[in-house]
């Protein structure tokens, strides 16, 4: 009989921790031999940074791909999507097609944005031209909601081009990265409220790209009504849906200020009608495979890796669905008995598919796990399937007359199944 999986893990997380000895699996230490590491993202920079990496072997995994910051760093995600639309047009795919307006039909899921300092000039002649627009300004290597900041007038960036009369900014180094994303200021809302989807999406491989979609993902609150006014962009309870902002305002406990994406489901069907909401899910998962296939050409597919992202969605009041960012270590703190479940249940399925039968790893192991041991996750797109059902098969959909993600869904019994773009 084979040996017990060994593993590490540098996040002390109990949804974790329990999940690995439910298994029966032996906890090491790093510096022994070791078949699965669970670790933070500045731990896998160590482990394979040309200097200080080493070579793993066949029977270990981790828990990132080594460069997954293609899609998981602000500024790199858009400067990557920005490049795969460029890459699409040149080829003259139907996916890259535009409105009258210059508008992609298909791949327009990311709001306007620019890196500041770089490009500093552009983003000035962009909000001359809609002065009244509100702009959202982040850090590009910092998550939960830290550094973030509204603004309305361009004074209130000034601070970044002070250094130089001609609107430039000077070097770069010595200023933090942001991006600056035109803010959606007409968000949809539920009981006044501005939310967020938060969406678990696992990829096991890039090339070629394999990736699941987690069922029970969830809503995010503001604990605060809504308001356009600009009397209330300070007030980050009212703009930003991060549970670690959230929680320091009128913060609910039992439920978290959390919905189900099940509820949502559920409520957009009553309110607005079963073939728009079929609709928008359909074009939240047709942004997220576009998003992947955008980072694939330069993600490292290394073979000991597998990744599990969250996905934060905004949807509009046009019920248009946007993709704000991606995060590699999305939480596992729990701030709900719910979320606790839900957490510990996302991290036992995500074992299930990257370390089959909970086994010690095989890399040769072609990574397509049998349906029945998916639990809450289903297959989102598989690349080698799309290409087995016909290479131009995309292509033709998008010729039809139903085009990308407005591709209607075909019933069996009830059950959605393949929308034409897979």
């Amino acid at each position: 009989m084979a040996g017990k999986v060994k593993w590490v893990t540098d996040i002390e997380k109990s949804v974790l921790i329990n999940n690995f000895e439910k298994r029966g699996w032996v906890q090491v230490t790093e510096n022994e031999d070791w078949n699965f590491y669970w670790m933070s993202v500045q731990t896998i920079r160590n482990v394979f940074s040309v200097e200080a990496g080493y070579r793993l072997s066949d029977d270990q995994i981790v828990n990132h791909f080594p460069n997954h910051y293609e899609l998981t760093r602000k500024d790199l995600m858009v400067k990557n999507i920005k490049r795969y639309r460029k890459e699409l047009e040149k080829e003259g795919s139907p996916l890259a097609e535009k409105d009258e307006n210059g508008k992609y039909l298909y791949l327009d899921f990311v709001p306007v944005t620019y890196m500041l300092p770089a490009d500093y000039n552009l983003f000035v002649e962009e909000f001359r031209k809609s002065p009244s627009s509100t702009w959202i300004m982040k850090p590009c290597g910092k998550a939960q909601g830290k550094g973030i900041f509204l603004i309305n007038k361009l004074s209130q960036i000034k601070k970044w081009s002070r250094d130089s009369k001609t609107s430039s900014f000077v070097s770069q180094s010595n200023k933090e990265a942001y991006v600056i994303s035109l803010y959606i200021n007409n968000p949809l809302l539920i009981g006044g409220r501005k939310f967020d989807l938060r969406l678990y999406v696992l990829v096991s491989t890039y090339r070629p790209l394999r990736c699941y979609m987690y069922k029970l993902g969830f809503c995010r609150f503001c604990t605060v009504k809504y308001t356009p006014s600009t009397s209330e962009l300070d007030n980050m309870f009212v703009h930003l849906t991060n549970v670690a902002i959230q929680k320091h305002g009128d913060y609910n406990h039992i439920h978290g200020g959390k919905w189900t994406v099940s509820n949502l489901r559920l409520y957009l069907e009553s309110t607005r009608g079963k073939e728009v909401t079929s609709k928008l899910f359909d074009e939240i998962h047709w942004i997220i495979v576009q998003s992947l296939k955008a980072v694939a050409p330069v993600m490292n597919n290394d073979k000991h890796c597998f990744e599990c992202y969250g996905y934060d969605i905004i949807i509009d009041d046009k019920l248009k669905p946007w993709l704000i960012e991606v995060n590699a270590s999305p939480s596992l703190t729990s701030s709900t008995a719910n979320d606790r479940i839900l957490k510990y249940n996302l991290i036992n399925d995500t074992l299930n598919i990257a370390v089959p039968n909970g086994e010690i790893p095989d890399c040769k192991w072609n990574k397509s796990p049998p349906k029945e041991v998916l639990g809450n996750y289903e297959i989102l797109y598989d690349e080698e399937l799309a290409q087995g059902d016909g290479a131009d098969r995309e292509l033709r959909s998008r010729q039809g007359q139903s085009l990308g993600p407005r591709a209607g869904r075909s019933r069996d019994s009830g059950r959605a199944v393949l929308t034409t773009w897979k």
